[in-house]
């Protein structure tokens, strides 16, 4: 006698439908919203003021909107310490975002697909960096800085960022690169063209969504770093990150300068995600299938 034939994928594929039910959705947006709360928080916080913000906390906005204010943003905007502090971070973060995406990619079509001595242990010895950690080179890298005269210079800090951030770039895009079919790029030589111009014709256009990743991860890894910059930026001019810390008091935060400082230090990064939102889940997702 035959039994009656499971469906298929049996348990796993039921537990799957399960999860696609309605009371999951529900479970996930309410989890969303949560962990959402804390930034509603800190945006309500930045636009009450200093007497409000004294007398209770973030949630009287629920019972009283008219508290409302932009005024804790019109003084963060005129204050010329933050206002520098934020030209500084750009200065900072967009040529290190740069540097190592126009390095990492030369670096790692360089390790994909051209042949030299020694290639294979040059680039394990590129992979073995990545466990290197940050800490290990202040010491060492700010005596090297203070012999040629970077220490406490936005070039310092762009040079350490791109020392640091290159590993994980030429990883990254090696890998993806090693991907493109070798037929396309044969096709191409025999056409005429040459490495550089294979490179910029065929490898960069293919490689977008790896690069817009890259681009995303390292702009986010140096806008929000402190410690590099506490180390070694120029401390009369420091990062957004060192200013804001340098804004607490010492018999408490002075919320309504960290409030609105730190919501618009947050809302950089925001803003550059969301733009390349559509090439980071390409990248992400071509990454998981190679």
């Amino acid at each position: 006698m035959t039994g009656r034939p499971r469906p298929a994928g049996g348990r796993t594929a039921r537990l799957a439908a399960r999860a696609g039910g309605g009371a999951v959705r529900v479970f996930l947006v309410a989890a969303a919203l949560f962990w959402l709360l804390p930034t509603l928080g800190l945006l309500l916080s930045s636009l009450l003021s200093s007497a409000d913000l004294a007398a209770g906390g973030w949630w009287q906005v629920l019972g009283a909107p008219s508290r409302l204010t932009a005024g804790n943003y019109t003084a963060l905007l005129s204050d010329e310490h933050i206002t520098g502090s934020l030209l500084s971070t750009v200065l900072i973060t967009v040529p290190a975002t740069l540097l190592v995406l126009v390095l990492g990619a030369f670096a790692g079509y360089a390790f994909a697909w051209l042949e030299f001595p020694g290639r294979d242990a040059l680039f394990l010895g590129v992979v073995a960096l990545l466990v290197v950690p940050v800490q290990v080179a202040l010491i060492p890298v700010s005596e090297l800085f203070g012999a040629v005269g970077l220490f406490e210079t936005t070039a310092g800090v762009v040079l350490f960022h791109t020392a640091f951030g290159l590993p994980f770039a030429v990883f990254l895009l090696r890998n993806f690169f090693a991907g493109i079919p070798r037929e396309l790029l044969e096709a191409a030589r025999l056409d005429g063209a040459g490495e550089l111009r294979l490179f910029a014709r065929v490898v960069l256009p293919l490689g977008g969504p790896a690069l817009a990743s890259l681009g995303i991860f390292q702009f986010l890894w140096v806008w929000n770093d402190m410690l590099v910059a506490l180390v070694f930026a120029d401390s009369s001019n420091p990062p957004v990150t060192v200013a804001l810390q340098q804004q607490v008091r010492q018999f408490g935060n002075n919320i309504d300068v960290l409030a609105p400082g730190a919501f618009l230090s947050m809302a950089v990064p925001l803003v550059v995600f969301f733009a390349f939102q559509r090439q980071f889940t390409a990248g992400v997702m071509a990454g998981a299938v190679k």
